[in-house]
């Protein structure tokens, strides 16, 4: 599935999504400034608003690509810059003026890329693939809790 023939954008994403066992939408939110290089994590609010750290272990700096500041996965395009489409200005890269990633898009984006490994033809959403880490016998994600949070 991480085929080179998937643009490195979706790889990363599908392979944090993997490897952390984290919400699409707490991955999607992530912005440049979250992120932890040198201990490989990032800082995200779970479900019930406890921040938490999530852990990868490949090389996520590719994806930067010099960028120090905004949304860490963008769409393909330059966002509207004003009108009813226009994001926020935290959901826009100050460099590139693109906008986030948005969960709709990358969901149909997953489902294209795995059309063909279903069975029913239809592809898998984020969902089966964050719980596919934990029954592939990885055993726990890399998730903990900041300090004075429980586990």
């Amino acid at each position: 599935m991480l085929h080179t023939a998937h643009p490195l954008r979706e790889r990363v994403f599908w392979r944090l999504l993997y490897e952390t066992a984290a919400r699409a939408e707490e991955i999607l939110s992530l912005n440049v400034e979250d992120l932890d290089l040198e201990f490989r994590r990032a800082r995200v609010p779970s479900k019930g608003g406890a921040l938490e750290y999530v852990h990868w272990a490949t090389a996520t700096a590719r994806l930067l690509n010099g960028r120090t500041a905004g949304p860490l996965f963008l769409t393909d395009r330059r966002a509207p810059a004003s009108g009813a489409r226009a994001p926020a200005a935290a959901d826009t890269c100050p460099t590139t003026r693109r906008g986030r990633l948005s969960y709709p898009r990358a969901e149909y984006l997953f489902k294209q890329a795995t059309a063909e490994l279903d069975p029913r033809g239809e592809g898998w959403t984020l969902h089966q693939l964050r719980h596919s880490a934990t029954t592939s016998g990885r055993g726990r994600p890399h998730r903990a809790r900041t300090a004075g949070q429980k586990l």
